[in-house]
């Protein structure tokens, strides 16, 4: 396996604009595939995956290459150069790998993958978290699951095809796919590959969605005509679902406090041929108290830590802090009494986030039942999706209904 000098430079001015300058790393490596026009696919792919190893594993290749933050150029060569030996590259003759210790490298890393924080490469204060909130066999599994790479999962916009149809229609483009079994909409690839680019993305006939993400929709129970309220679309995947399984009847409200998301939205739900869906950002209080007990069906996609999805973000490993996961509970809880009160007397809601903390999670469902409002509704069922039984996101949703 040879190393190619280009690619290999990109890949260290990626982790520097990632590790040193804060920038997100999906959105480096996007800017990082479009740098050359004469890379093939197997290029790209090397790029892409090896950026995202580095980032994953961050904590366990510096501490190999004893290397502290903040990362000069130096340094990063020599986490690529770890990164290089324990994936079995032949190092080529440049000066950068002149003095790397290979065999000094492969002992750290035996004796460094003995301890989890390093083996799992996380920061302390997540790891200990962890052990508190899942106890530690739990949470070992658990983050072993989302150090994984995360599959390609396709949801198939049931509105303009089923999901055979777009199977076939995938493998006369070499995209092979398979069903998966409890998931109802859901594609699977066996092998990765940049769906955006065929000319069935362009027709809208499927969206990328991770399948806990496609349990959310169902959860909530929606039918063809109801009046749902997706509280925090974003750029509104799940509202998506949700408009297919009504078949464009009804009417969704998708309100989020970022403009921007919901234009993103705007223009998928143009390639869906979505068109049941009202766009309204949330500018204070009273965009929701027009709203007040008018909703079937609400949807409270909370914001989270995010600790169910690092396999998808592992840079988020690196740029989550403990205060934030404290304000963000705070958040959770407000955004539960303030758009529960949408919902009408009869109807349903489903709290839901992208975390595996029982404390953002069921706690914050128990706390809610306490409150004034709370009180008006009936806990019906939860769903606690973990990466480590499921091979997807961990999810959490929880179904309440307000009493008549």
């Amino acid at each position: 396996m040879r190393l190619h000098r280009n690619l290999v430079f990109t890949v260290i001015d990626s982790l520097n604009f990632i590790f040193n300058e804060g920038e997100y790393a999906d959105k480096v490596v996007a800017k990082a595939l479009k740098k050359d026009k004469r890379w093939g696919s197997h290029d790209r792919k090397f790029v892409a995956e090896t950026i995202y190893e580095i980032v994953r594993w961050k904590r366990l290749y510096a501490e190999i290459a004893e290397v502290k933050e903040p990362y000069n150029r130096d340094n990063l060569w020599r986490i690529f150069a770890v990164w290089a030996v324990l994936r079995g590259y032949n190092l080529p003759d440049w000066k950068y790998f002149e003095e790397t210790p290979v065999r000094r490298i492969k002992g750290r890393f035996d004796e460094l993958s003995k301890v989890r924080k390093y083996r799992e490469s996380i920061p302390d204060w997540m790891d200990e978290l962890g052990v508190k909130e899942l106890g530690e066999k739990k949470w070992e599994k658990e983050l072993a699951a989302q150090n994984e790479q995360a599959k390609v999962i396709l949801r198939v916009n049931t509105l303009k095809t089923t999901k055979e149809q777009l199977r076939a229609i995938l493998m006369d483009s070499n995209i092979e796919t398979e069903f998966l079994k409890e998931y109802p909409d859901a594609l699977v690839l066996t092998e990765r590959a940049n769906v955006f680019l065929t000319q069935a993305f362009k027709d809208g006939l499927f969206e990328v969605q991770d399948a806990s993400s496609q349990l959310v929709a169902r959860f909530l129970e929606v039918e063809p005509g109801m009046r749902v309220v997706d509280t925090c679309a974003g750029a509104g995947g799940k509202t998506l679902h949700m408009a297919s399984m009504m078949d464009n009847k009804g009417q969704i409200i998708a309100m989020d406090i970022y403009e921007s998301k919901l234009k993103q939205l705007k223009l998928r739900a143009k390639r869906n041929s979505v068109f049941n869906i009202d766009y309204r950002v949330i500018e204070g209080t009273k965009t929701i108290k027009k709203l007040h007990e008018k909703a079937d069906r609400v949807l409270i996609d909370a914001p989270c830590s995010g600790l169910g999805v690092l396999k998808r973000n592992p840079d988020s490993k690196w740029k989550l802090e403990p205060e934030f996961i404290d304000n963000i509970k705070k958040t959770q809880r407000e955004v539960l009494e303030s758009y529960s009160k949408i919902v009408k007397p009869g109807g349903k809601m489903v709290y839901a986030t992208c975390s595996v903390l029982p404390s953002e999670n069921e706690e914050q469902v128990k706390h809610f039942l306490t409150t004034e409002i709370g009180k008006q509704f009936t806990f019906i069922k939860e769903n606690k999706v973990l990466a480590s039984e499921s091979g997807f996101d961990g999810f959490y949703m929880a179904l309440l209904e307000r009493k008549k």
